[in-house]
């Protein structure tokens, strides 16, 4: 009976459950980025794409030597893709069709659509029962050759007709028309460029390999994106993202002042940059000028108020006249005509999707089939390899058709010289095929010709033709043997073939690259003298003019004062959290944003983004060019100004590097007259050393070693100092006491940074230390 419990043996193809596990899923994403994601760096085609073009082409709907061809229904072209080529979702194919027929979405459509395709603004494309379709011209560039052997074609997914590897493209689309996609673990944004400058950087790769990046950047400065607009990145950034094939570039729409009657003006966007739209930007026009209330919050912030009151101050109306006639055309009135127009144009700017980022990444399945990021040489290289490699494949292919044709003709020429014994030998031969062969020593192909041809060739008028078809196979056949046999002849093939296109289908330059600044709008603060007021659950807030008695502050129960700072409106107050993964971050808020003194104020932790699991520890106010004395309980510290700790995000800055367990010490300002800086340990060693030896490190760091030892006994203080300090902390009894040291009582613990300190006398149990003011 246990018998029938036993456990069978694993048969010996098994696969373990986690195995085959990890395989599907390599196997899947694998089919997720070279079979749906990525495009392919020779012809720049998703497989969907691909198959659309070959399936369209094979209807009859490409132009051709004939003419146009009439457009047929979307739906009719999505049936023949899915049927044929691409078994999926008739949704995710028109879908793929429609962006291909976007003229705002690809820098050169490859699909003319007739009827809704959609628009900018986001509004979809009509049903796909509705629309019609055809090729669009630029497309026999990709689809021209593909009969001539220049590419490799494989089984369809049943197996019941074959479709192509790769388009057989005669200049490198992935970069014309760009790419986007994600992938399991990538991802692509390539951005379209234009088609002259792309042309003629790949001629001058082609003519030599080695050309330096400055010559290769000037001939193809950068994207050239469908809606225009223009990049404001310099040029030194735009050059290391096509290097590295990662980047963001910025971009911002462009607009021209046109002036109207009575002094008047309006502004009016004609270009917008990509992933922007007139609908788009009127609803953040709209959430500006009448913002909502956040979630979890019982009103307006500051920031909204001062902001919404900033452009209603500037902006009347803003409409959208956007037509047939312009594609983009918004207009902005001003409130009055004495605003500054450069001033509306910077509030836009910032606040709006009117300037943002444009990501770049050059990620592809390159010629070897591998998904990698590529630089923008590396793509070219690439297609200039392949493009050498088709038409090698094309010239063999119409040399055997020409070796074929010749062979023929020259067979029907001798028929001709000697027609009266050929048709004796026809008409008298029981083997009429191998008695001409063995007559006239033709070859099977050349009898079966004769064989098979009609009277009327047999005239004398088609012996010239013959002739002259002769004359004009034997010239392509010399062209066709030289150019295989001449390196440097196919290389001035395909040069003057990428030439002859770029003339034929380039067109100018869309976008604008011309570096500027980001725009920033600077709200308009009142300079005024201000407290700001801290407690000790980070609570903040700020009261008109300074010298208040800090007794009259009111908290809420169960909290205290933290600290008072005199400064001004336009100030920065700046928050240092405690450390996290060594770590220690710094926010910063303005002064001019922080709530009045009526009521207990706000949370610091409703105003910036704390780490998870960190905490406010420290906070101090004051003006941009003040230096700050850092240092963490580790003994490193260094000096920054306030305008190097400020951050634009609410998730605040990494800029003091901490070791494990370590913690930030509270911020101490230099002053005027302080040239030395006092170190006092938890044990009580104090060292006093000049503060010329720190330095300043305005990207931050770790700094430099204060004293020795500090990882035994941590730091408890770090203070600039001048001619002496007091020490403060707890005498015999637990009394309070402070220990004045300057002079001969300071001598003993002067010396050199990153020294060994001295104790102080035994008398006092050191909680903090403080600069000397006599």
């Amino acid at each position: 009976m246990d018998d029938l419990f036993t456990p069978l043996p694993p048969a010996p193809d098994a696969l373990g459950l986690a195995d085959y596990a990890e395989r599907a899923y390599l196997e899947y994403a694998l089919s997720v980025v070279k079979g749906r994601a990525l495009p392919d760096v020779c012809d720049g085609q998703k497989p969907v794409q691909r198959r659309i073009l070959y399936a369209m082409q094979r209807m009859g709907l490409g132009f051709g030597a004939s003419g146009a061809p009439r457009p047929v229904k979307s739906a009719r072209v999505v049936g023949d893709v899915l049927g044929r080529f691409h078994p999926h979702g008739d949704q995710a194919a028109y879908d793929a069709m429609v962006r291909m027929a976007q003229d705002f979405s690809q820098r050169y459509p490859l699909v003319d659509g007739q009827g809704n395709f959609g628009s900018r603004d986001g509004d979809g494309a009509a049903a796909m029962r509705y629309t019609e379709a055809r090729l669009a011209p630029i497309t026999r560039l990709l689809l021209d050759e593909i009969d001539e052997g220049t590419v490799d074609f494989l089984p369809n997914y049943d197996g019941s007709t074959e479709e192509p590897r790769q388009l057989p493209a005669r200049l490198p689309f992935v970069l014309l028309n760009g790419a986007s996609g994600i992938a399991v673990g990538l991802a692509t944004e390539i951005p379209s460029h234009n088609l002259r400058e792309v042309a003629a950087a790949a001629v001058a790769l082609i003519k030599d390999e080695a050309l330096d990046d400055e010559a290769l950047f000037a001939l193809l400065p950068g994207p050239d994106f469908p809606g225009g607009g223009q990049i404001i990145s310099t040029e030194a950034e735009i050059r290391e993202a096509y290097r590295s094939g990662r980047g963001s570039l910025k971009v911002r729409a462009r607009w021209v002042i046109e002036d109207l009657a009575r002094g008047q003006w309006q502004m009016v966007v004609t270009e917008l940059p990509p992933g922007a739209s007139a609908q788009k930007v009127l609803e953040e026009i709209e959430e500006l000028s009448n913002p909502k209330i956040k979630a979890g919050k019982k009103a307006l912030s500051p920031e909204q108020l001062q902001l919404k009151t900033t452009v209603l101050g500037l902006l009347d109306t803003v409409r959208d006249e956007s037509g047939k006639d312009a594609p983009v055309r918004l207009v902005f009135e001003p409130k009055s005509r004495t605003v500054d127009p450069q001033a509306l144009a910077r509030l836009l700017l910032a606040h709006t999707s009117l300037e943002g980022n444009a990501p770049l990444n050059l990620t592809m399945v390159g010629a070897d089939g591998r998904p990698t990021p590529k630089s923008l040489r590396q793509m070219l290289l690439e297609w200039t390899g392949f493009r050498l490699q088709t038409v090698t494949r094309r010239s063999r292919h119409r040399l055997g058709k020409a070796l074929d044709r010749i062979h023929i003709l020259e067979g029907r020429q001798l028929v001709l010289l000697n027609l009266d014994e050929v048709i004796r030998i026809i008409r008298e031969s029981e083997e009429p095929k191998a008695a001409l062969i063995e007559a006239f020593a033709l070859s099977e192909r050349q009898a079966e010709d004769i064989l098979e041809i009609r009277l009327r060739q047999l005239a004398r008028l088609e012996a010239i033709k013959i002739e002259q078809e002769l004359a004009s196979l034997r010239a392509e056949r010399a062209r066709l043997e030289e150019s295989l046999g001449s390196p440097a002849v196919l290389r001035r093939t395909v040069i003057k073939e990428i030439e002859a296109d770029a003339k034929a289908h380039g067109d100018a330059r869309r976008t604008l690259i011309q570096a500027e600044k980001r725009s920033v709008a600077e709200l308009k603060v009142v300079d005024e003298p201000v407290t700001v007021i801290v407690s000790r659950k980070g609570w903040l807030r700020v009261r008109q003019g300074q010298g208040h008695d800090p007794a009259s502050f009111s908290f809420k129960a169960g909290d205290g004062l933290y600290g008072v700072f005199a400064c001004r409106s336009v100030d920065t107050v700046l928050v240092f959290g405690s450390a996290a993964g060594g770590s220690g971050r710094v926010y910063s808020l303005p002064v001019a944003g922080l709530p009045g003194a009526r009521g207990d104020g706000q949370p610091v932790t409703a105003m910036i983004e704390l780490e998870s699991g960190t905490q406010a520890l420290h906070f101090h106010a004051g003006p941009a060019a003040q230096t700050l004395m850092l240092a963490g309980t580790g003994g490193y510290g260094l000096l920054a100004t306030v305008a190097d700790l400020a951050g634009r995000n609410r998730s605040g800055k990494a800029f003091l590097t901490l070791e494990d367990g370590e913690q930030p010490l509270p911020p101490q300002p230099v002053e005027a007259g302080q040239d030395q800086l006092a170190v006092l340990s938890r044990a009580g060693r104090l060292l006093v050393f000049p503060l010329a030896e720190l330095k300043l490190q305005p990207k931050g760091g770790r700094g430099l070693s204060l004293i020795e030892g500090a990882a035994g006994d941590p730091l408890i203080a770090a203070v600039p100092c001048g001619a002496g300090v007091l020490v403060q902390g707890l005498g015999r009894g637990g009394k309070p006491r402070v220990l004045e040291l300057r002079g001969v009582a300071l001598a003993p613990h002067l010396g050199k940074r990153g020294r060994k300190a001295r104790p102080i006398e035994a008398q006092i149990q050191a909680q903090s230390l403080a600069a000397w003011r006599g």
